[in-house]
């Protein structure tokens, strides 16, 4: 910004001149009249015609008492307008103010002077380009300077508009600016000098700023000076430098900025450009915000000496930097260190290649939180509260967005979205989420993405027959193990214990509440799962620790995962119509205490066992003892450990409706498993009926040589529903059959 020398040219309280008008009257507003009656708004000269009431009126000088524009006409910018300490400028809703003096026309506002635009969301205050073809940087803009602290000092100049600001009055009050637009502003006067769209200069509590947009202008959008304002519901679109920036001991909030289109950052945040660590420190408290780029310098640049700056549900757009910090600013840094930067549940999404959360290189990582964000409202789209009075605002969402961090609050998911897991997402306890029908998720982040639901945490998975919700690879060649998988922990009991930590994702389960209800999952699939840890710790398709029979976990399937496709570790769920498909490991598997029951299983070349059925890997009579019924169900091998491998004690097994195809052994107990041979020698193993089918040679219904053989009942039976087909309750929402 640049700054300007202007001789006032009339000393009136307003110096208004009307194009093809009479002369001015008390307010400055003047009209041609040619038929000699009185309309109000006329010079009163009898012209001997009709009278017309003008239109158009020119703005230039000094506003030295209390002024009120009429919305009716449009106004001329052609030289700078600058509202005098004492006075005030009320500007009604649909007033047009049109510029046509480059660097020369701005709208200023002395410290002690007051100015009211009082726009409305289907009405607002323009103040605009008169360029047949307007271009950014066609006029200066609006300048309001106050009365609050600064690190700068009091009594300070302006960068542009030479008006001193700043003092002690941290409840100055400036006016009201609601519903305004500027455009096409920012005219230069050097590289180093420049309008923003709105400059806020000192400006105190008192005054309320909200609702107002910057469109396409020549250097910064809206930017504070120091000062003590809010600033609420700020759109800016187009800005050729910074779209928001604050700065100068800045102490005032923000709550829902759009932001989008951008030259360099989306948000410019500093504290002193000659000495980061003055005081009153920048200190500010943004939510609900969205930026939308490409921008070169982030969505968010923490610069000369930052400040101390809470940022929630951010949103960005294709942006690659979460937050830019110099390396040469030590006073930024050093506050990084110190956590006066905190950005929690910030979300990327339409992320570029090669993405990187933010390029500061120091100590602390952990200022910043991924999660799920709306931003202003509707994530990269137009916020709701921006519609009728704002131009340029795209009213498309993004196609990706990234899903990593925590869920702390509830959350629903939007299904026309693509969400790239890119790490670990965790809904935390007392949250929930929930994923609507059709909804895709394709991870990328290997072993670090999984989706797990902490104790005391839901989730709701509301997928339909013909719309599944689906958890798969982001690879462009998917296979087993790209990605971890489902994990969801429960406080129902377990032989285990409670509080026990889950295998994977660290999080503790198990209690006494046998009736927990961890949410609903209904239509899901999920694919390429069970990312390795280790040869003893690598992920499921689905992972189920302590839950409880509250829980719905029906229409479930699990495709081609690097492990176990389902497994209950303890709880008493309910899994029904379940299927699994090409599991690296064992295909659905049950443990340490599970009392829930099973029906209609449909299980398809798994490696290892179809199911693997125990009580406790370390002692086979823990309790509560693993006990289940379990009917209709399908196993189609071949597989190596059989279609039922009974080991670790077992348990209580009823399974009826038992078909397998291409499996050589109806049950598997290792011959050291003394606790499992013991229950089936007590009758706890019950098969009835149990068909083979297309069985290989030789065959052998059981490799349990025990004295009991009784406990399979050979006969006739549809399994999971056609045999060794796909059942008809799987058609639609399942693949790889």
């Amino acid at each position: 910004m640049k700054k300007i020398l202007f001789t006032f040219l009339l000393t009136l309280a307003t110096t208004a001149m009307f194009v093809s008008c009479g002369s001015d009257d008390d307010a400055g507003v003047t009209s041609s009249c040619t038929d000699g009656i009185q309309n109000g708004n006329e010079t009163g000269v009898d012209c001997g015609g009709s009278c017309t009431p003008c239109t158009q009126a020119t703005l230039e000088g000094e506003v030295i008492t209390d002024t009120t524009l009429d919305a009716s006409l449009e106004y001329q910018l052609t030289g700078a307008y600058v509202v005098k300490s004492g006075s005030s400028l009320t500007i009604p809703a649909g007033t047009v103010i049109k510029a046509t003096g480059g660097t020369s026309a701005y709208v200023a506002v002395e410290r002690g002077a007051q100015i009211f635009i009082n726009g409305t969301a289907s009405n607002p205050v323009v103040m605009t380009s008169a360029a047949g073809s307007p271009a950014p940087g066609d006029w200066g803009g609006l300048v309001i300077c106050g009365d609050a602290p600064t690190n700068k000092g009091s009594n300070v100049t302006s960068e542009v508009a030479d008006l001193i600001y700043g003092g002690s009055n941290a409840t100055d009050n400036s006016g009201s600016i609601r519903y305004l637009r500027v455009e096409y502003t920012g005219a230069t006067f050097s590289n180093s000098k420049e309008f923003n769209g709105v400059s806020l200069f000192g400006v105190g509590s008192g005054t309320t700023f909200e609702f107002v947009q910057s469109y396409n202008g020549g250097d910064d959008g809206i930017e504070f000076f120091g000062g003590t304002v809010d600033g609420d519901n700020l759109v800016s679109v187009g800005s050729n430098d910074d779209s928001i920036d604050f700065a100068d001991g800045w102490t005032g909030n923000g709550n829902n900025w759009y932001i989008s289109g951008g030259a360099k950052a989306g948000i410019e945040g500093s504290n002193n450009g000659d000495d980061g660590n003055a005081t009153p420190v920048t200190t500010t408290t943004l939510s609900n915000i969205t930026v939308v780029g490409p921008v070169t310098e982030g969505a968010l640049f923490f610069k000369e000496g930052g400040g101390k700056f809470t940022i929630t549900n951010f949103y960005t757009s294709n942006v690659d930097l979460g937050v830019n910090v110099k390396d040469t600013d030590v006073e930024a840094a050093a506050r990084i260190e110190n956590g006066d930067l905190t950005i929690n549940n910030i979300q990327y999404a339409n992320a570029p290649a090669g993405l990187d959360a933010t390029n500061y290189t120091g100590a602390n990582q952990s200022f910043y939180t991924e999660g799920v964000a709306t931003g202003a409202g509707n994530g990269a789209a137009s916020p709701t509260w921006a519609a009728g009075w704002t131009i340029g605002l795209s009213n498309s969402g993004a196609t990706t967005e990234n899903l990593a961090g925590e869920v702390t609050t509830d959350v629903t998911l939007n299904a026309t979205t693509e969400y790239i897991l890119t790490n670990a997402f965790v809904v935390k306890s007392g949250a929930s989420l929930t994923i609507p029908a059709g909804t895709v998720i394709k991870a990328t982040g290997g072993t670090a993405a999984y989706i797990a639901v902490e104790r005391g945490a839901q989730i709701f998975i509301n997928g339909t027959s013909s719309n599944p919700v689906v958890m798969t690879s982001g690879a462009a060649s998917p296979a087993p193990g790209d990605w971890g998988g489902l994990v969801i922990c429960g406080d129902a009991p377990t032989n285990k214990g409670s509080n026990v930590t889950s295998e994977v994702a660290d999080l503790l389960y198990g209690g006494s509440n046998a009736t927990d209800n961890s949410g609903t999952v209904r239509y899901l699939r999920v694919e390429y799962t069970g990312a390795t840890f280790s040869n003893s710790k690598e992920f499921n398709g689905v992972s189920l620790f302590g839950v409880g029979s509250g829980t719905t976990f029906e229409y479930v399937q699990s495709l081609n995962g690097g492990d176990d496709g389902i497994e209950f570790f303890g709880g008493t769920v309910n899994g029904n119509y379940l299927v699994s498909i090409g599991s690296g490991d064992d295909s659905i598997d049950f443990a340490d205490g599970w009392n829930g029951n099973g029906d209609s299983w449909y299980i398809k070349d798994g490696a290892k066992a179809g199911i693997e059925g125990s009580n406790n890997g370390d002692d086979g009579n823990a309790t509560p003892v693993t006990t289940t019924t379990l009917s209709n169900i399908t196993v189609v091998g071949p597989v190596t450990e059989g279609a039922l491998f009974f080991k670790e004690g077992g348990g209580n097994f009823t399974i009826t409706n038992f078909y397998t195809s291409g499996v050589n052994l109806g049950v598997k107990v290792k011959d050291t498993d003394v606790q499992a041979a013991a229950r089936i020698e007590a009758d706890a193993l019950s098969i009835n009926p149990m068909q083979f089918d297309a069985t290989a040679t030789p065959f052998s219904q059981t490799d349990y040589t025990g004295t009991n053989q009784s406990f399979i009942t050979v006969g006739d039976n549809t399994g999971a529903g056609n045999g060794a087909a796909e059942p008809t309750w799987a058609n639609g929402w399942t693949a790889g059959f």
